[in-house]
């Protein structure tokens, strides 16, 4: 079934709206560099005082392909 066109808006979530406006300002604030994204996240992830988990590198098994 063929619906006639609306003039009406598309829906937004206001929460991918936010996400999307804080990591343009994060992101602008680098100058648009993911160098300096990284080198930034990294700085704020050590002052936070949280552990930082990490894990070992897994490598695939051989002779299997994705």
């Amino acid at each position: 079934m063929v619906h006639p066109q609306r003039d009406e808006q598309p829906w937004i979530d206001e929460i991918v709206a936010e996400v999307r406006s804080a990591r343009e300002q994060l992101f602008a604030a680098c100058d648009y560099d993911l160098e300096k994204l990284a080198k930034r996240l990294r700085q704020n992830q050590k002052v936070s005082g949280r552990a930082v988990v990490t894990f070992p590198r897994r490598m695939p098994a051989k002779g299997v392909s994705a």
